[in-house]
C-alpha cells in the first residue's frame, strides 16, 4: 500500500481543505464543460432555472442537433456530483433528449449560464469535534402536476448527516398522483427507501446514528403514513408505496413535519425565485471557495 497524501483530485473531484471543512467541488471540470460548449464568456445568472418556466414537447419548435444537446446533458449530469443545487434544472431538461426543440437547449444554456457565475462553488463538509452517534436527517418534497406532458409530480428527498448533505434526488414519479398528499407520500416512500439503504451502510462501517427522522410540510401525509383508517382516499395507491407506512408502525422511521419554509428539499421540485434559491442553497451546505479563503 502507498499512502498518496490527503485526497486532492479524483475522477473530475477536487478537494480543498480550509479551517471549517474540506470543500468538494468541480471548478476545473465546471470550466471544461464551459469551454466545451462555447460558453465561457456568457452572462451569468442568478439561478439555473427561470421562475415562469414550462417546458412541453414543444413539437412545433425549432429541432435542434440531438447529439449536441445529450452530450450537454450528460455533462451537466455528472456535475450535479458536486452541485445539488443543479439537480432540479438538470433533472428537467433531462426530459426531452428525445427530439430536442430550441426552448428545450435555451433551458439547458440557461442552466450553464449558472454554473458559468458559480463555477467554484461546492459542498462543505463541516469539521466537528467527534461525536458518539452521527446526526442523519432527511427531507422530502414533491410538487404536484409539475410535468405538463404527463402529468406528474416530482420528488425530491435530501439527506444531511451531521449538517452536511451525503445524498440527494430530483425525479419526475412514475404514476399520476391524484392529490397533493398523494404526491407527498409516493416522494416521502421514495425518500424512505433511500433513509433505511443510508442507515445501513453506515452501520456497515459501524457508525452510530441517532433516531432517523423525515421531514416532510404536508400533514395529511403523514396522518395517511400513521393512520390506516383513512383507506378510502388511499386504496388506489400502488400497494409499494405503502413500505412507508410499514416503515413508521414498526418505529423504524419517524416522520415529523416541518413548515414549508424550512423544507429544504424544496429546491428538487420547483423553480424558485432567486432569493429563495440562495437560501436554500446555504442551508444545505453549497458554497463558493471564493468566501472560503
Amino acid at each position: 500500500m502507498t499512502d498518496l497524501g490527503k485526497l486532492s483530485y479524483f475522477l473530475g473531484m477536487e478537494f480543498s481543505y480550509m479551517a471549517a471543512g474540506i470543500v468538494m467541488h468541480q471548478s476545473k471540470y465546471a470550466k471544461e464543460v464551459l469551454k466545451r460548449f462555447s460558453m465561457e464568456t456568457c452572462n451569468p445568472v442568478t439561478s439555473p432555472v427561470e421562475v415562469s418556466l414550462k417546458l412541453t414537447k414543444d413539437e412545433e419548435g425549432e429541432a435542434v442537433d440531438e447529439t449536441i444537446f445529450k452530450q450537454m446533458v450528460g455533462s451537466l449530469r455528472y456535475l450535479c456530483n458536486s452541485r445539488p443545487e443543479l439537480s432540479y434544472g438538470v433533472g428537467l431538461i433531462s426530459r426531452f433528449m428525445c427530439q430536442p426543440k430550441k426552448t428545450h437547449l435555451l433551458a439547458a444554456k440557461r442552466v450553464l449560464r449558472y454554473v458559468q457565475g458559480t463555477y467554484d462553488h461546492g459542498i462543505l463538509f463541516r469539521t466537528q469535534k467527534q461525536k458518539l452517534e452521527l446526526e442523519l436527517e432527511g427531507y422530502a418534497d414533491s410538487d404536484y402536476g409539475g410535468d405538463l406532458v404527463e402529468r406528474k409530480s416530482t420528488s425530491g428527498y435530501l439527506f444531511l448527516l451531521n449538517k452536511s448533505p451525503i445524498s440527494w434526488c430530483s425525479c419526475k414519479q412514475k404514476v399520476v398522483a391524484l392529490s397533493s398528499c398523494e404526491a407527498e407520500y409516493i416522494s416521502a416512500c421514495y425518500a424512505a427507501c433511500q433513509a433505511i439503504w443510508l442507515e445501513e451502510l453506515l452501520a456497515e462501517m459501524r457508525m452510530k446514528t441517532s433516531s432517523l427522522e423525515l421531514k416532510l410540510d404536508n400533514i395529511s401525509a403523514i396522518n395517511l403514513a400513521k393512520n390506516p383508517v383513512s383507506h378510502g382516499r388511499s386504496k388506489h395507491i400502488e400497494v409499494r408505496f405503502h413500505y412507508l407506512r410499514e416503515l413508521v408502525s414498526k418505529e423504524k422511521l419517524k416522520l415529523v413535519y416541518c413548515r414549508t419554509d424550512d423544507q429544504l428539499a424544496d429546491l428538487f421540485t420547483k423553480p424558485l425565485k432567486p432569493e429563495r434559491f440562495e437560501n436554500l442553497k446555504k442551508e444545505i451546505g453549497v458554497v463558493s471557495l471564493k468566501n472560503m479563503n
